[in-house]
């Protein structure tokens, strides 16, 4: 039964994520990385290919592992072309795991992949609603809890607890299999975040899992702009502040934006790097040659390759901040072929992914006869 159980989640979360779209085999994303970054990735990937940390909720940690910097090196981080905004669209709430509601953006028609992102979901999570056991191969997710409290719990004994303002990145690497499910909050409301979820390098697909959870009070903060800017640097740089280093073996940089009435953002970023942002509340204008765009809640908006930054404001007039995510990212320059929630590089190591899910082997092994406890309610 429990492999029957397995056999069968795997079909169900496999059509979540829309057959049609996810079994195409996407074409190499732009080679338009500056040299400096190309070279000193692809001389990593051949350095460190089995090197990995493990690292448990409660701090465990196993050989240390030292991905690319999230800040580049050698790189002068400027604001003197600001970036065009490619498109930007309403993410459209729908239904997702077991009773959640998500508004996904990226992993949609919309935006199906974005080099090095597969997907990102703003959900909401009412108590008795959740994601129960599911399995995981070749990627990463990183949970941003905007309210509420989400308890994770893994096959290889992992668990722990996210609260209001915490982060979570998971490296699934060759497979974990876990599952997340609220905390019932006392007023019955939901609770409410976004995952994003980032391709793994080809070398890395297969490395340990490990987590690295990241408290709200470990996060470093910055005001621009006389006070109306702030700005949370979970990972990343943003007005000659730095963030916390170690999270994700991809780099990334992910900055929660509130800008108050008359409040001015300039950003820089990574040069070459995609980036986009996502409205959580008021309306943002972003801006470039000239040009502003008013931007209302809940919408991503996809900046154009070219350009060292962004430019944002919120009128001065207006009757609410604006508060945006602002994620950019190293562009992988690798297949991306993708069936629910085995993300690899080509046909053969998804068809493999899946027959090792089923029989428990090549990195599921302890998923035979594992239940997770906080999942067991949403199974009866």
């Amino acid at each position: 039964m429990r492999v029957l159980f397995s056999i069968l989640f795997a079909i169900t979360a496999i059509a979540a994520y829309n057959y049609e779209f996810m079994l195409s085999r996407v074409s190499q994303l732009s080679k338009q990385l500056r040299p400096i970054t190309t070279n000193t990735f692809n001389s990593f990937l051949k350095n460190n290919n089995n090197s990995t940390r493990t690292m448990s909720t409660n701090g465990a940690s196993s050989t240390a592992f030292h991905g690319l910097p999230v800040i580049p090196p050698s790189e002068a981080l400027t604001t003197t072309a600001p970036r065009k905004i490619e498109k930007s669209f309403l993410a459209i709430e729908q239904s997702e795991g077991a009773g959640a509601r998500v508004r996904r953006s990226i992993g949609t028609p919309r935006l199906r992949n974005f080099s090095p992102f597969l997907m990102l979901d703003h959900f909401a999570i009412p108590p008795g609603a959740g994601f129960p056991d599911h399995p995981h191969r070749g990627q990463e997710t990183i949970t941003y809890l905007l309210s509420g409290a989400v308890d994770h719990e893994d096959f290889a004994g992992n668990k722990g607890t996210i609260e209001s303002g915490d982060l979570q990145f998971m490296t699934a690497g060759k497979g974990i299999v876990h599952a997340e499910m609220p905390r019932q909050n006392a007023d019955g409301s939901a609770n409410v975040g976004m995952q994003l979820w980032v391709d793994l390098p080809k070398h890395l697909k297969a490395c340990e899992p490990r987590y690295r959870d990241l408290r709200a009070n470990e996060i470093p903060e910055a005001t621009a702009d006389g006070g109306k800017v702030h700005v949370k640097v979970i990972s990343g740089q943003s007005y000659g502040v730095d963030s916390v280093q170690e999270l994700a073996y991809t780099p990334v940089w992910l900055l929660d934006f509130t800008v108050k009435p008359g409040g001015k953002v300039k950003q820089a970023l990574p040069k070459g790097w995609n980036a986009f942002a996502y409205t959580l509340s008021g309306n943002t204008i972003f801006s470039s040659d000239g040009v502003s765009r008013p931007i209302e809640q809940y919408h991503n908006v996809v900046f154009d390759k070219a350009g060292d930054s962004i430019e944002a404001s919120v009128e001065e007039g207006a009757e609410q901040d604006g508060r945006f995510i602002l994620v950019a990212g190293l562009p992988l320059d690798q297949p991306i072929v993708q069936y629910g929630p085995f993300v690899l590089t080509s046909r053969d190591e998804v068809m493999q992914a899946m027959m090792d899910y089923q029989t428990f082997s090549n990195g599921f092994e302890r998923a035979h006869n594992w239940e997770s406890e906080i999942g067991k309610s949403m199974v009866h």
